[in-house]
């Protein structure tokens, strides 16, 4: 069964609903025909609009201390007692770990109340406790969480669906467990976890509660669609992920368990629960974010097993995860043959107890063999492709050379002045945001809306100022994708660069940060009066927050000065060598100046740590769409060309164009 994930709310769905939604909502603009459905809608970065200020665990220790609060230091909370408890829920609250019901995360100071669902970040807290001691007796209290968006549709929802076993035709039923592979999910486990069946749009849905209710508070709903010989499933969640998160199977868990598995899809956590007796959680956004938000919810088990999926980019989601959640308590099920997703091993007869129990602890003190790397060594090797990493869509004979892109290298680009530098990598870093790659922009050269305005543009494959009526379209879906910004402009400390990424990374799961240029970090340096000392200091830093977070750190650096007629090297780049030696890849972006015409660009691929390929190919700007891809409609010339005449091209024809290095691979 082919499997492919998308989301947003599919026309059929909304079809089959009732019309007074449809009338009194409108059509969502990114249901227009022609666009495909929205993605799931990111949460803003407020955390960046400003430097951000970090708090340390020690000081909320010292501050709670200091204002003789209580506290108990958990796996990644401080949990304490709760001052936005009302008198009625005061009284509900009878024995002393019940009324530690505040969660404080250790890492950004954030706090939520378990029982009021009041939340808010550090200084939020701290007005509270000040407002208080100065008499204040409620102090300041933020807003609890909102009601679900769309609650009235959550309602309509769920009151139109049905439990499976009672569809009023057997082979309606049967059809139904087929597409979605629950032949041997039992009823008593659909009843169990509240799962239901929405004949008219033939989604199962899977609710959402609130901690400590049956409260709904959102749903998800998984669309099999017919594709071929097979069936792929669409995900829709009402309302966004980003406005409510909720684990799947939360009501499920009592306060006496002190282990959990966590999985990737609903399908799944079902079948480990019916086949383990384990408690099972599913996490709503999948393998591509662990919202912090979650984390209180997780605090009481003391052993959390992670079994995300059977490919590679599940295993890395799940090592991050891991890190997030205290990775000492945290064990990993390693993906392979005999470790499928846990639905797939129910299908196939495993004993899914067997392979929980073969799980790998995220954590150990030392490597001291090979013993303990075999397994992630036999994992690179029975997933080639996977290991290379994130394909470009847009860029295939970057492929072709770097073969994908990677979490925890460094790539050093750099090309000449007025080339189109940042134009090239804004569309290099949104080929990658597109298919999911969690993206950080850090432009010190241009603003932000500048910036915004040039990918959108590369997006949309055009220009929108001559079709403003397609502007919302197109907005709506560029804002849903993994993409943020910090807000810095002209100089800025490289401690402080640092820190945001070290809050994005936590928060968001990024694992792609662009910054645009390293110049701009040079200036508030106050390490060395030597420039070139300054600048290796900070690539330095770069190289060291790749490697302990696991994220590629695309850093432009311009060039020395050079003559026009002559090729950018890898020398050429500004500093001494040391960017070139920390890097794991070197782009240049070459633009050369040619006599009979205004210049041809090309990109050269001058070092490849992972397998040493190296080599150019040109680029064709497209003014009108401000990118450097080859255009869809020459794709498919391209690939004939390719199959005919292999890697390189026909030669230039001799007088009209200049020909490319002899010694370099062209396409």
């Amino acid at each position: 069964m082919g499997v492919l994930f998308r989301t947003g709310y599919p026309l059929r769905i909304l079809l089959s609903l009732c019309g007074e939604w449809m009338g009194r909502r409108g059509l969502p603009r990114s249901l227009v025909p022609g666009f495909p459905p929205r993605r799931y809608r990111k949460e803003a970065l407020p955390a960046l609009e400003i430097p951000v200020l970090p708090v340390t665990a020690t000081e909320i220790r010292q501050y709670l201390r200091a204002h003789e609060i209580p506290f108990q230091d958990g796996h990644t909370c401080l949990r304490a007692p709760s001052p936005f408890l009302r008198d009625s829920q005061l009284k509900d609250q009878t024995d002393a770990p019940t009324s530690f019901s505040l969660f404080i995360n250790k890492t950004t100071g954030r706090f939520l109340c378990m029982t009021s669902l009041a939340e808010g970040n550090w200084e939020d807290f701290q007005a509270s406790v000040e407002g208080r001691r100065d008499g204040d007796s409620e102090g300041f209290l933020p807003s609890e969480a909102p009601e679900a968006e769309d609650s009235e549709e959550i309602r309509r929802i769920w009151d139109r669906a049905v439990l499976l076993w009672e569809l009023p035709e057997l082979e309606e039923a049967q059809l139904a467990r087929t597409m979605f592979g629950l032949t041997k999910v039992t009823d008593d486990t659909l009843k169990r976890f509240n799962v239901r069946y929405l004949r008219s749009a033939r989604s199962l849905i899977f609710p959402w509660f609130s901690p400590g209710s049956l409260g709904l508070r959102g749903l998800k709903l998984l669309e099999a669609e017919g594709q071929g010989a097979g069936v792929h499933l669409v995900e829709t969640t009402i309302p966004r992920p980003g406005t409510y998160h909720n684990l799947f199977g939360l009501p499920l868990i009592s306060r006496r368990d002190v282990e959990v598995v966590l999985t990737s899809r609903e399908l799944d956590s079902l079948a480990l629960n019916q086949s383990t007796g384990l408690p099972t959680l599913a996490l709503p956004l999948g393998t591509a974010c662990l919202p912090p938000a979650l984390l209180p919810y997780l605090e009481q088990f003391r052993r959390i097993v992670l079994w995300l999926g059977d490919d590679l980019r599940s295993w890395e989601a799940a090592k991050l995860f891991a890190r997030k959640l205290n990775p000492k308590r945290c064990s990993l099920v390693r993906p392979g043959d005999q470790h499928p997703r846990p639905l797939e091993a129910l299908n196939q007869g495993l004993n899914l107890s067997r392979i929980l129990r073969s799980a790998l602890p995220a954590w150990h003190k030392s490597i001291v063999s090979f013993r303990q790397l075999r397994e992630e060594v036999l994992g690179e090797l029975s997933n080639v492709e996977q290991v290379a990493g994130v394909r470009w869509s847009r860029f295939p004979d970057l492929n072709r050379l770097l073969k994908g892109h990677r979490k925890g290298e460094l790539t050093v680009f750099t090309g000449p002045t007025g080339s189109g530098k940042t134009t090239f990598i804004s569309e290099y870093a949104l080929d990658l945001c597109t298919q999911g790659v969690n993206t950080l922009w850090g432009s010190f050269e241009i603003s932000n809306v500048r910036l915004a305005r040039i990918m959108l543009t590369q997006f949309a494959v055009g220009r929108l100022e001559e079709q403003l009526e397609k502007y919302d379209e197109w907005a709506d879906r560029f804002e849903d994708l993994p993409i943020y910004f910090m807000t810095f402009h002209g100089q800025q400390s490289i401690r402080t660069v640092i820190d945001t990424m070290q809050h994005a990374v936590y928060v968001y799961d990024i694992c792609h940060v662009v910054i645009d240029n390293l110049q701009f970090m040079m200036g508030l340096e106050q390490l060395s009066t030597d420039r070139i000392v300054a600048q290796d200091c900070i690539i330095g830093a770069f190289r060291k927050f790749a490697t302990e977070n696991s994220c590629h750190v695309t850093l432009v650096i311009h060039p020395r000065k050079e003559d026009d007629d002559k090729e950018l090297q890898t020398a050429s780049i500004f500093g001494s060598a040391k960017a070139s030696q920390e890097a794991d890849n070197v782009l240049i972006l070459q633009d050369r100046k040619l006599v009979t015409g205004p210049g041809k660009r090309y990109l050269q691929v001058s070092k490849n740590r992972f397998d040493g390929d190296v080599g150019v190919f040109a680029l064709e700007f497209n003014k009108s769409s401000l990118t450097f891809s080859v255009p869809p409609k020459n794709k498919a010339r391209l690939k004939k060309i390719k199959e005919d005449n292999g890697p390189v091209a026909k030669k230039p024809s001799s007088g009209k164009k200049g020909a490319m290095p002899q010694n370099s691979e062209t396409c």
